[in-house]
């Protein structure tokens, strides 16, 4: 009895591995670095034996029928990991591409008929660039989740509210402000409030490249809601050509406090809270 292409690379699983395997281990782009060599087998075994078991039914086209469930989750499992250690979207594509030789050599051994081999060979080369397109969209959403994750992560570092005396807290500003970012900065320092009972907050912006009539909406939001949480706003580290692009865009800062340092946002705040600094006389120490 004649087998079918699909019961044929089944019976021919661990040469098949074997030779994938061969493959790869000699491939001068092999990044040994960010996986070991067991860890690669674990992976073929795991995404071959999915895939064969798959094509048992002869489906070499449709890769969203119920067969292909393990292997689409296996594909999706390994980018994940790859977008994680740093792989590149072309090494993680060539994962699945480096298999197309393996199994065109098993057919070749075991296909005497030309024109059979030639179709045969024509199936498994379309299955498997589907996959590899799969490859990349699953790789690619990883990638984009490892960004987003990270984005956050440092706007979260980069944003903290210090309190920098009783009363006042510090929100040192480092880099630019977005929608988003606004919406961090505004949250963290009026939670900062509620939990100090801060009746002062500075927000420091030395650390902001440049300030245009979006950002200067976006600071004017966090000192609204900063009013309405019962704290005074107080805006430092206004440099002169902050201040010349203020004047120029016609932004309205007037009522609000700003300071060119925070230093001298701190010395007002002391004033304000009726706060008196001495400098103590440790010369008899």
């Amino acid at each position: 009895m004649k087998l079918s292409t699909g019961q044929l690379l089944q019976k021919k699983y661990k040469e098949i591995l074997d030779l994938w395997m061969r493959q790869q281990l000699t491939d001068a782009s092999l990044r040994e670095d960010l996986m070991a060599n067991e860890d690669l087998r674990h992976e073929c075994e795991e995404f071959l034996h999915a895939l064969l078991d798959a094509i048992k039914r002869e489906n070499f086209t449709d890769i969203e029928a119920p067969e292909f469930d393990k292997t689409l989750e296996s594909l999706a499992g390994i980018s994940k990991s790859r977008a994680q250690k740093g792989y590149s979207p072309r090494e993680t594509g060539n994962f699945v591409f480096g298999l197309k030789d393996a199994l065109a050599k098993v057919l070749e051994k075991e296909l005497s008929d030309k024109e059979a081999l030639y179709n045969e060979n024509i199936k498994v080369s379309k299955l498997l660039d589907n996959l590899g397109v799969y490859t990349f969209e699953s790789f690619i959403r990883s990638r984009e989740d490892v960004i987003m994750r990270q984005t956050s992560e440092i706007s979260e570092i980069s944003t903290p509210v210090i309190q920098v005396w009783d009363g006042i807290l510090a929100l040192p500003i480092i880099g630019t402000l977005d929608s988003s970012r606004t919406q961090i900065v505004m949250e963290n320092l009026l939670m900062r409030i509620v939990e100090t009972g801060s009746t002062i907050a500075i927000l420091d912006i030395s650390g902001v490249p440049a300030v245009d009539s979006l950002v200067a909406q976006h600071l004017m939001k966090t000192v609204s809601a900063t009013r309405l949480m019962g704290a005074e706003c107080i805006i430092s580290g206004i440099r002169p050509e902050i201040a010349q692009t203020v004047v120029h865009l016609g932004i309205d800062l007037s009522q609000i406090t700003t300071k060119a340092s925070l230093a001298h946002a701190l010395r007002f705040a002391f004033a304000l809270l009726k706060y008196e600094i001495k400098k103590s006389d440790r010369s008899g120490l």
